[in-house]
């Protein structure tokens, strides 16, 4: 039996090393091993046949071209065809979508229908599209017998079985969907303005006051300003100065004389009398020794309105009735004489409205002009817009140079009451931040209380 193995054995080693095809070029392959561990055996059983055939096919194009395709540019290699082949054109077959392979792939379906698990229409044979109901009220209708609950027959003369539909009653439809456990659910009554917007606002197209005033934003100043100004200029000035400081003064006058007068009316108010008004004093009455006042209290009694009689109501009707016919045909004529005069009184209504559109405009014509100086001196809200210092020096102070000049006024001042007078901000009075009292702290002393 051993020889026989060895036999096997040196079949199968040749059988595994196979020979390949000699080359058409060149020296032929080696032996193909399976193992190629040793680097002797890498250099000896190496394959170079893919490369010993592209440099073939490199030697078959030099020899047909002249040169490598590689080395060969566009326009040697292809041609822009811009004309075409009618021959060619006519050689091809006509576009068909029967010969697309999308077609032919959809076209390739079995003629026996798929297997589904569910029924489908038309698996399932047609039946009566008509309703239980419809198909019950025609039975009834047609007084043919049907059956009922427990298959029983119904008859038709019976109470609800004729042509007339009977439904079940609510309690019936209702029933058990009603949980006594479950809170009640309180219905949103909708009120009409669930989707109800927020109107716009729409801004009045009125003119601004700014765009009426016309002063600048910096005055000239007064030429009796100067350090230097000319007597008259200087004189009127303070003339003008004058003014404004009594009128100052007559404003304060009075408001000291409403305080004064405040001041009295509490004072009184102490020694108020009853029964008697705010201010009124009542004068001590010296008692007479010799009379005495006789004090009359009797009480005058109320003479009876005697009742009237059936005449004398009937006749004060008929007098009542008398003169209200007198005052209706009055105001008939009167107004019968005024039909005539319709036209002098719609002359007259139209000359009282021109006039009065006309004394508008000169109302608004002159609040206009008045603007145009500024909103000096008058009130713009809460407050008042104040007016411009008129700052000047007497005599004595002024200056004949401009380095022994004393300045006067405050430009910012001027320029924020100018702001102010031209409408640009709103008139404002300062706030002054009010003092809180401090909270004295002290420790108490418990062991100074004796006890």
């Amino acid at each position: 039996m051993a020889p026989t193995k060895n036999n096997k054995a040196s079949s199968a080693s040749k059988s595994s090393i196979k020979k390949h095809a000699a080359s058409g070029v060149g020296a032929p392959s080696q032996l193909a091993q399976s193992s190629r561990k040793g680097k002797k055996a890498w250099r000896k059983n190496i394959d170079i046949q893919p490369v010993e055939q592209g440099l073939e096919g490199l030697r078959s194009e030099e020899r047909v071209i002249g040169s490598t395709l590689q080395k060969q540019t566009d326009d040697q290699l292809f041609v822009v065809d811009t004309k075409g082949d009618n021959k060619v054109r006519k050689s091809l077959p006509r576009y068909s979508k029967a010969e697309l392979t999308s077609t032919k792939i959809l076209s390739q379906r079995s003629a026996v229908p798929a297997v589904f698990s569910r029924p489908t229409k038309d698996s399932i044979p047609s039946r009566s599209k008509i309703s239980r109901a419809d198909k019950e009220r025609l039975l009834r209708i047609a007084k043919r017998p049907r059956k009922g609950p427990f298959n029983a027959v119904m008859d038709h003369t019976e109470f609800g079985a004729g042509s007339a539909l009977i439904d079940v009653s609510a309690a019936v439809k209702h029933s058990g969907s009603y949980d006594p456990w479950t809170a009640e659910e309180v219905e949103e009554v909708a009120d009409g303005l669930e989707h109800t917007k927020k109107p716009k606002i729409k801004r009045p197209e009125l003119s601004h006051l700014r765009d009426v005033i016309e002063i600048p934003a910096v005055s000239e100043p007064h030429q009796g300003s100067s350090y230097n100004p000319p007597a008259a200029a200087h004189d009127e000035l303070i003339i003008e100065a004058c003014k404004v400081e009594r009128r100052r003064q007559d404003e304060a006058d009075r408001l000291a004389e409403v305080r004064r007068k405040v001041a009295d009316a509490r004072a009184l108010d102490t020694n108020v009398t009853e029964g008697l008004p705010l201010g009124m004093t009542l004068d001590e009455i010296p008692a007479d020794d010799g009379e005495s006042v006789a004090q009359d209290d009797a009480v005058v009694p109320k003479k009876p309105s005697a009742r009237k009689t059936k005449q004398q109501r009937a006749k004060a009707l008929r007098l009542r009735e008398e003169k209200q016919a007198l005052a209706e045909k009055a105001a008939r004529k009167k107004m019968l004489a005024t039909i005539t005069m319709a036209k002098s009184f719609r002359s007259a209504a139209e000359k009282v409205s021109q006039q009065q559109n006309q004394a508008r405009l000169a109302r608004q014509l002159v609040l206009k002009m008045k603007l145009r100086k500024g909103l000096a001196g008058k009130r713009l809200g809460k407050y008042k817009v104040p007016e411009n210092e008129i700052e000047v020096q007497i005599g004595e102070d002024l200056s004949e140079n401009l380095r022994t000049l004393k300045p006067e006024g405050n430009l910012f001042r001027d320029r924020f009451r100018s702001m102010q007078q031209r409408a640009l901000i709103e008139p404002r009075v300062p706030v002054l931040p009010t003092r809180r009292a401090k909270l004295k702290e002290f420790e108490k002393h418990a062991w100074k209380r004796f006890e």
